[in-house]
């Protein structure tokens, strides 16, 4: 769900060792290589599917019941704690208006209405404001990256952004977050889950978790890790991720805009 460009080469060292530790203890069909492009509702879909990370919302909406959670990553980034993460409200550096209230009446970028830290976050803010249709319009982008350049360009005025998205910007790609400041933090998260297929036996999940956290506790891949801003995992229990379920519910019947989103 990071996979910028940058960090490529460090993603795909990090399975690579994975893989590895997998062979190792037995496990069969173990592709050397990660599977990129397409639509990734389908890899979430593959009841071959070995190894991935969604968002926390499909996990417990759209795909409830049809993947199994191998464990939560641990981020080393401004937001995180533990296994948790949030999203930054962020607005141009030089508007003038300083709370999330002066925001009413402007325009909102939102990533995807399936995103937990992009828009289900959004809406739970816009529902503490009281005021339906709080904002004049929305920009609906694609991307955390694709809201931060709406922003910049003007087309937007406030996005809700990813912790760790900000951070591996901040760190890789610096001019994707030039003239951007952060107006507020919003409460956390579990963050963005490591998922398997849900026929995969508690055996096997095991097995992977254990390669996981055994790969990211190697101190020859602490370069690895370290651009990837992965320094852990820990096992939860599925029910943890229910608090995202909370936030829509307290969101339940708000509108970010009256106007129809753009598609």
């Amino acid at each position: 769900m990071y996979d910028l460009p940058e960090t490529a080469q460090a993603t795909d060292g990090l399975w690579a060792a994975i893989s590895r530790r997998l062979r190792a203890s037995g496990v069969e069909g173990v592709p050397d290589r990660l599977q990129r492009g397409g639509d990734p509702r389908d890899v979430w879909r593959s009841r071959q599917l070995l190894f991935a990370q969604t968002c926390g919302y499909p996990l417990m909406h759209e795909f409830a019941g049809q993947l199994a959670l191998v464990a939560a990553p641990c981020y080393a980034a401004p937001g995180c704690e533990g296994s948790t993460y949030r999203s930054f409200m962020v607005a141009r550096v030089h508007d003038r208006r300083r709370s999330f209230a002066q925001f009413a009446g402007a325009v909102a970028a939102v990533n995807a209405e399936d995103s937990h830290s992009g828009c289900n976050i959004l809406r739970w803010r816009v529902a503490r404001e009281g005021q339906a249709g709080f904002f004049a319009g929305v920009e609906r982008t694609g991307s955390h990256l694709a809201s931060l350049a709406a922003l910049q360009s003007g087309k937007a005025d406030l996005a809700a952004i990813d912790c760790v998205t900000f951070a591996l910007l901040e760190r890789h790609r610096p001019s994707a977050v030039a003239g951007i400041r952060i107006l507020e933090e919003t409460p956390s998260a579990p963050a963005l889950p490591f998922v398997t297929a849900i026929g995969t036996t508690e055996s096997e999940l095991e097995l992977l978790r254990q390669a996981l956290a055994d790969t990211l506790a190697d101190p020859a891949l602490s370069k690895t890790c370290g651009a990837l801003l992965l320094r852990g995992v820990e096992s939860v229990p599925l029910h943890r991720y229910e608090v995202i379920g909370d936030f829509a519910r307290q969101a339940s019947g708000v509108t970010l805009s009256q106007r129809p989103t753009p598609v």
